[in-house]
């Protein structure tokens, strides 16, 4: 195979990818919480020893949109949203995570839970109790969490010390790769929930622009076999 196709495929292998990755986004256009996704190309260049080096195109570095979602009012008690930077922080088997999917209840032992029952976790990165008798629930705009005139503690808002270090795990919820530290001056709303952030006209777009831009990489590479075989073919007579 000639250096024109390996740089062809490398390029191919990409587009594949931000494909993938496009039509996640556009399945979760309504999940709440859901952050859009993208893919960053770079180039990489293979030293070929003796021979000219080959520059070819990688998109292995996923990109984590951080930008507000559209709030919808709920009004349920324990519907949270942030408004501005920051996740809330859950308590998993694999350790902290952060999600800005704000749909929590309190479980069967009083600990306020996402739909997965992993513990919301305050401002000290400690569970939050919610009295099971609590006949009102009040959340301030900086997360301080009342019932019944009660102080509960403070919903803890976090955000990576590298924003670009977010690994996603499962579909609203990452792994800070790298240190994470409090929000000074969180605002949080009760009765919202924040939408998807994702611009379901703008990556539909996106999504025709790669399947041309494939399908172009395609035809070049049936092309070039074909020049490929013909000159064999010469070769022989």
């Amino acid at each position: 195979m000639g250096s024109t196709s390996y740089i062809t495929l490398s390029r191919q292998s990409g587009l594949m990818n931000e494909i993938r990755a496009v039509a996640n986004n556009i399945a979760n256009a309504n999940t709440t919480g859901y952050r859009q996704q993208g893919l960053v190309f770079s180039e990489y260049i293979q030293d070929t020893r003796h021979q000219p080096s080959l520059s070819m195109a990688r998109a292995q570095v996923r990109n984590t949109s951080l930008q507000q979602g559209v709030l919808t009012q709920t009004n349920g008690r324990f519907d949270f949203a942030i408004e501005g930077d920051g996740f809330f922080m859950l308590e998993t088997g694999a350790g902290n995570r952060l999600t800005r999917a704000g749909s929590f209840t309190p479980n069967a032992d009083g600990d306020l839970v996402n739909m997965d029952g992993q513990r919301v976790l305050d401002a000290n990165g400690a569970p939050l109790f919610v009295p099971p008798d609590a006949q009102s629930v009040y959340v301030a705009s900086d997360g301080t969490l009342s019932a019944d005139g009660q102080l509960l503690g403070q919903i803890g808002v976090y955000r990576p010390t590298d924003p670009n270090g977010l690994i996603r795990e499962g579909g609203v919820t990452f792994r800070a790769d790298g240190e994470t530290e409090p929000v000074d001056e969180p605002t949080i709303l009760q009765g919202f929930l924040e939408g998807s952030n994702v611009n379901a006209i703008e990556q539909v777009t996106r999504l025709v622009e790669i399947q041309r831009a494939y399908e172009l990489g395609q035809s070049f590479l049936e092309t070039e076999d074909e020049r490929i075989r013909n000159a064999v073919k010469a070769l022989m007579r």
